[in-house]
């Protein structure tokens, strides 16, 4: 330990005990036998006894950070342990009760976002295109769209894309109540399926066609490590997949009525093992997976075995996805805050090197979701903000570095610490910065926060939406960079949200134990209907005084 530490250590032990009163020598008192529990090892790890002095100090920084969020330095909360480990910048199974109480933050100013890049960007007129088709036919008019259908019959997809973008999900409904934290929630077969996975290590299968929202099906999840951290689900609707701290993926049939759990192992180096994010190809014969030792890996379904392993970042891989259909590109996203596409026809494992990099957070990123195109994708961070960006404009090796850089100037801890000024305020783009647009008013916090484009059939991809640690869904439009809409309906971190791919409805998953479904048309500004009320008001009395003169 150092030497300031060891006089910041004198300070608190004797002058503290010495002048104040009996509530600040409690304090005190309790501080010493924190430290004692963060710093001394117990009898089971006599092999551990030497601890370096940075653990010591962040444990300590750590702690009395907490306490002072409680405004409290009892001991009441240390009945259930204390942190073992707390140097990953992830999803973790040691974050634990201990971390539980985290005050709701407040939401965030959004920045003016920056257009200069989207309006010359080819992303601008495929989104324009999938709204309006020909620009030359002017502003949509949807009571036009209306008395066509009258005519016509029924609308054409793009007319109920225009619908749909300007009609969005509104109301919530809670649909499911746990007594743990919900993890995942996300649709499958074309919306007639929504999953969950949960802290109680269950997932739970619900019948959500037409409307419906009806459980069929409960799974007691196996070789679980704190929490399940990701599921997926086969594009044939046959089978799902589940993460956890483990070795293994876990694989379970969806059409048989024997539940059934096939371990799918990996070979990782020796040491504590975790799959934070797992995908399907589209042709549901592989699947990928990004771990905690930064490294990717494929396995081969139908092979039963792990097909490659490729040593990808420096620090966690928290994110991952197949870019396109074809199942040759991939993408990453990890710790040191920068996402690589890789090209797997190019790829080799003893010299593994992606065709680019896309550098421009200055925190870890926490996902990753293609567009579908084979062409744009968006990356949701720790430094607050989401990024648009086209693969084809990779960065160059001196914006990688500041990128790196910047990220291992990092202080600060986003399970647990509310977010810094510096990083919230922070204004500055990262020179050389290839992306399209950047997105920011959502808070990520405690969590993997995740992020999606709209659907493509029923908005045209118009929209980008993420969850939220303020309890939050916010809706950016993809072009602008605004904010469309918030959803406020949670009292804590929503970590996943899944829009139904054809309806306009879509499901927030949250750790206040709950789901739930948003559907609806958006009400009336409350500014609006005061206007109204007084426009009619005013027009009562103008009848009066008429009528009075008569």
């Amino acid at each position: 330990m150092s030497s300031h530490r060891q006089e910041t250590s004198q300070v608190v032990d004797n002058s503290v005990l010495e002048e104040e009163d009996d509530a600040d020598r409690q304090r005190a008192a309790s501080i010493r036998t924190l430290r004692t529990l963060a710093f001394e090892p117990s009898s089971d790890d006599s092999d551990d006894e030497q601890m370096s002095s940075n653990f010591q100090d962040q444990t300590f920084q750590n702690i009395l950070a907490v306490l002072v969020g409680r405004q409290s330095l009892g001991l009441s909360s240390l009945s259930q342990g204390y942190p073992r480990d707390t140097t990953s910048d992830s999803d973790s199974e040691h974050d634990g009760e201990f971390w539980r109480h985290r005050p709701q933050p407040a939401p965030p100013q959004p920045q003016p976002p920056d257009i200069s890049e989207m309006e010359k960007a080819e992303i601008t007129v495929l989104t324009q295109r999938s709204l309006v088709g020909d620009s030359r036919r002017g502003r949509p008019n949807l009571a036009g769209m209306i008395a066509k259908r009258s005519l016509c019959g029924q609308f054409t997809v793009r007319d109920k894309r225009l619908i749909c973008g300007q009609l969005l999900p509104h109301n919530p409904k809670k649909v499911a109540q746990y007594k743990n934290k919900v993890f995942c929630g996300t649709h499958a077969r074309d919306g007639d399926v929504f999953m969950t996975a949960c802290q109680d290590r269950k997932l739970r299968i619900y019948d959500s066609s037409r409307e419906k929202f009806t459980l069929k099906q409960t799974i007691e999840a196996q070789d679980v490590g704190w929490s399940i951290l990701d599921v997926a689900v086969s594009p044939d609707g046959e089978h799902l997949v589940y993460s956890s701290w483990s070795d293994s993926l876990h694989q379970v049939s969806l059409l048989g009525s024997e539940e059934k759990h096939v371990a799918l192992p990996f070979c990782p180096d020796d040491r504590q093992f975790c799959i934070f994010s797992v995908s399907f190809s589209c042709d549901s014969r592989e699947l990928l997976g990004g771990a905690n030792d930064g490294y990717l890996y494929l396995y081969d379904r139908e092979a039963n075995k792990q097909s490659s392993r490729i040593e990808a970042h420096e620090d966690d891989v928290n994110a991952v996805c197949f870019v396109d259909e074809t199942t040759h590109v991939l993408a990453s996203g990890g710790d040191d805050g920068l996402c690589k596409v890789w090209d797997r026809r190019s790829l080799r494992e003893d010299d593994p090197r992606p065709v680019g990099i896309l550098a421009g957070h200055v925190d870890g990123i926490t996902y990753v979701d293609p567009r579908g195109d084979g062409r744009h994708l968006i990356t949701n961070s720790k430094d607050q903000s989401i990024k648009l960006w086209d693969i084809r404009k990779f960065s160059n090796s001196d914006t990688i570095e500041m990128s790196k850089q910047a990220v291992s100037n990092q202080r600060w801890d986003y399970r647990w610490q509310r977010v810094p000024k510096h990083v919230g305020n922070s204004r500055t783009r990262l020179e050389g910065d290839t992306s399209v647009m950047t997105y920011t008013g959502h808070t990520v916090l405690q969590t993997l926060i995740r992020c999606h484009f709209s659907p493509q059939f029923s908005t045209g991809q118009r929209y980008i939406y993420t969850g939220c640690a303020a309890g939050r869904v916010v809706i950016y439009d993809l072009l602008t960079g605004k904010i469309t809409k918030v959803l406020s309906g949670h009292k804590s971190c929503v970590r996943d949200v899944s829009w139904h791919p054809y309806s306009a409805e879509l499901f927030s998953s949250s750790w206040d134990f709950s789901v739930n479904r948003w559907t609806g048309v958006e009400s009336p500004d409350r500014e609006e209907q005061e206007e109204n009320a007084k426009t009619a008001q005013s027009e009562g009395k103008r009848r009066k005084v008429d009528k009075s003169c008569l």
